[in-house]
C-alpha cells in the first residue's frame, strides 16, 4: 500500500488541507474508489476505510492482479468532516458540483480541478455516493444516462438494483458525468444511510466493489456473488408526498413490499398531537426510499416506489 498526497492546499492557521490516496497494486490504472465529498457521509467513509483494510489485506496476499492499480481517496472533504457540516465551510458550496474544476477558481473549484486530474484516466471510476433528501435507500448502483453509461458491466457489482436516471443540467458538474465524459466507466453506490454508519449495508458495498473488481480481472476473490439485479429506471419511480408539514410517523419499511391503499406514513400536528395527514400508497410495489428525519415539509417527495405485482 502507498499512501500519496493526491490535492494540497497550504493553510495560514492551521493543519494543510490535503486529500489523500492509498494506492495498492501497479500498473494500469484499473480503478479508483472515491469516497465523501460531503461533510456528513459518514457510513461512505467507513465504508472507505474498510475497503482500505482488506484490499491492503489482499495485498500482502497477492490477491491483487499484476498490471492493475487500484485508487482509493476516502474523502475529498476532510475539513467539512471536521465539523460535520455538509458543504464547504466557508461557502456552503458542494465539491461534487464543481467537476472538472478550474485550478485558478474558488477554493471548492481548485480542489475538484486538483482531484479530477490524478483520477481521470482511471479505466472504472466507483463513486460511494449519497443523495440530496435525508432517508433510507435500497442499495444500489446508480447510473447518468449520457450516452456511455453500461448496464451489463453495472450488474456485475450483484446489487440488488441498478438505477438509471435522466441527466439533469446540473450533472454536467459531477463527478460521475464528467469520468464518463473522460471515458472512464462510471458508477455511484448508494447504500442504506449517510450521517449513520449501517455496518451490514457498508460491507455489503465493499463486497460488491470486490465482486465487480474480481469479475473485470483485477483482484481475486471469492466471495458471495450479491444479487441478480434488477434495472430501474429513475422516472419509472412513484414518489408519494407530503401534503401538510409536522412530524413524520412511518408505518413501512424500505425493502417492503406493499398494496396499493395501504398505509404508508401518519403527519401530526407539532403542537396539538392530531393527525393531520394519511400517506396512501397509489400502487402495488415495495419501498426503495424512505424518508427519516422526523420533521417534514408540505410537499416533500418522503417515498419512492418501486411498482410490481404481489
Amino acid at each position: 500500500m502507498n499512501k500519496t498526497v493526491i490535492y494540497e492546499i497550504k493553510s495560514l492557521y492551521r493543519d494543510d488541507f490535503r486529500v489523500w490516496g492509498y494506492e495498492f497494486g501497479e500498473g494500469e490504472q484499473s480503478v479508483c474508489v472515491v469516497g465523501p465529498m460531503r461533510g456528513n457521509e459518514v457510513q461512505q467513509l467507513y465504508a472507505c476505510s474498510q475497503l482500505i483494510r482488506r484490499l491492503k489485506e489482499m495485498e500482502e496476499k497477492g490477491k491483487i492482479k499484476k498490471g492493475h492499480k487500484i485508487l482509493v481517496i476516502p474523502s475529498v472533504n476532510p475539513y467539512s468532516m471536521n465539523i460535520q457540516k455538509r458543504f464547504w465551510p466557508t461557502d456552503n458550496t458542494d465539491i461534487n458540483r464543481m467537476f472538472p474544476g478550474y485550478d485558478e477558481g474558488e477554493t471548492t473549484q481548485r480542489i475538484a480541478a486538483g482531484v479530477f486530474e490524478a483520477i481521470k484516466d482511471y479505466k472504472y471510476g466507483i463513486q460511494l455516493a449519497s443523495f440530496y433528501m435525508p432517508g433510507t435507500f435500497r442499495p444500489h448502483v446508480r447510473m447518468m444516462k449520457a450516452g456511455m453509461e453500461n448496464v451489463e458491466m453495472a450488474k456485475k457489482f450483484g446489487m440488488p438494483y441498478v438505477v438509471l436516471r435522466n441527466t439533469r443540467p446540473y450533472d454536467t458538474t459531477t463527478l460521475n458525468y464528467n469520468w464518463q465524459v473522460w471515458e472512464t466507466n462510471a458508477f455511484s453506490l448508494y447504500t442504506t444511510t449517510t450521517s449513520t454508519v449501517d455496518k451490514v449495508s457498508a460491507y455489503q458495498a465493499i463486497r460488491s466493489i470486490l465482486n465487480f473488481l474480481s469479475k473485470e480481472g483485477i483482484v481475486e476473490y471469492y466471495g458471495h456473488d450479491g444479487y441478480i439485479s434488477m434495472v430501474v429506471e429513475d422516472t419509472d419511480m412513484v414518489s408519494v408526498r407530503t401534503r401538510k408539514s409536522g412530524i413524520f410517523e412511518s408505518k413501512v419499511a424500505v425493502g417492503q413490499e406493499i398494496s396499493k391503499g395501504q398505509v404508508l406514513a401518519e403527519i401530526i400536528d407539532p403542537y396539538e398531537g392530531e393527525v393531520i395527514d394519511t400517506l396512501i400508497s397509489p400502487v402495488d410495489g415495495s419501498i426503495f426510499f424512505r424518508h427519516n428525519d422526523p420533521l417534514t415539509y408540505a410537499s416533500t417527495a418522503v417515498f419512492k416506489l418501486i411498482v410490481g405485482s404481489r
